[in-house]
């Protein structure tokens, strides 16, 4: 079976309401390519390699979290922007990216999904447009949910604490680069919070607060919301998908 572009784009548009959202880059469709679409490729970036890999995958649409445009970009189509986007071109290749909504969704976006892989059920909460989640958990301490995290996601992650046995009643989380929502996770009762990335001041905070941080991966965080998304849709409209990850360390 195949679905024509625009309707495609309706779908993921309903399912995801970038309307709702102050994201740092247009969501939906930011190239276009052929008009009927049978096979879905998922990923988290689109990246080269993602591409590339859609290409050999006889992909007719590529769907990831991170698209190709941001606010603040030079706008320029040169070097691996060209690259990226000649790519898609010569194959026709649809590219549909969600930010921030990719994120959010309740079911299916990363924040969920990372609940669900980490087995713990939670809702947003606090944050910059309530994007943090906060959920009740049962680790016997800070280091027991560290190795938990680092299985789950099988790569190391970096913890921050004060008191590395504190026991781990209240569980925050926000995939990605989310190290600046780590203060409104203390003043929501977390007694940990789980993110992407690690900047300088987080130490501090986990150690004068008592708050436990934990930096599990910027890709890895969000390796789950695009394929999730994907699938139901794909499995909705009787389309393929492929789930595509590019290893990142980040």
């Amino acid at each position: 079976m195949s679905i024509e572009r625009n309707n495609l784009l309706s779908i993921f548009n309903g399912l995801l309401q970038p309307e709702r959202f102050k994201d740092y880059g247009p969501n939906g469709l930011q190239v276009e390519g052929k008009t009927e679409i049978r096979r879905i490729v998922s990923g988290v970036t689109a990246s080269r390699a993602l591409i590339e890999a859609a290409i050999d995958a006889k992909a007719d649409a590529i769907f990831v979290h991170h698209g190709l445009f941001w606010r603040g970009m030079d706008g320029r189509i040169t070097g691996w922007l060209k690259e990226r986007i000649r790519l898609l071109l010569a194959h026709d290749i649809n590219l549909f990216a969600y930010h921030l909504p990719l994120d959010a969704h309740a079911e299916l976006g990363n924040n969920a999904q990372l609940g669900t892989q980490l087995g713990v059920k939670g809702q947003a909460l606090f944050g910059d447009q309530n994007l943090g989640w906060l959920a009740d958990a049962d680790f016997a301490n800070a280091q027991e949910l560290a190795a938990h995290v680092q299985k789950v996601l099988g790569r190391n992650v970096t913890l921050a604490c004060a008191d590395a046995q504190k026991p781990i009643r209240k569980l925050a989380w926000c995939t990605g680069g989310a190290q600046g929502f780590f203060e409104a996770a203390i003043a929501a009762g977390a007694d940990a919070y789980i993110t992407g990335e690690i900047s300088e001041p987080q130490t501090h905070l986990a150690r004068e607060t008592g708050v436990s941080f934990i930096a599990a991966g910027h890709h890895a965080t969000e390796r789950y919301g695009a394929p999730a998304v994907a699938a139901y849709v794909a499995g909705e409209y009787g389309l393929e998908h492929q789930f595509i990850d590019i290893d990142n360390p980040a």
